[in-house]
């Protein structure tokens, strides 16, 4: 864990109570409805927390899949076998 000095503690702090001052600005300028709409959407984000990590991929796979319309072309086929020797 980063240690950090007490000025840049206090600097934090104020920076937070800052923001919090900006954000009831705007939501008081804002009708209640759209504000209590937008703390209700705020509070459903918060509740899902952050996305979960997809599962690894298997050995031997290509880190990205190919664009749709631009997938490897499939190894041709000899149309006939070659005369000569075998």
């Amino acid at each position: 864990m980063t240690k950090r000095s007490r000025r840049e503690r206090e600097q934090r702090t104020q920076q937070n109570e800052r923001i919090r001052a900006i954000e009831a600005s705007m939501l008081s300028r804002i009708d209640p409805t759209t504000a209590q709409a937008f703390a209700r959407s705020v509070a459903e984000a918060r509740a899902r927390g952050p996305e979960l990590r997809p599962p690894d991929m298997p050995p031997g796979t290509a880190p990205r899949p190919p664009r749709p319309g631009h997938e490897p072309r499939p190894a041709k086929e000899a149309a006939r076998p070659r005369r000569g020797k075998f």
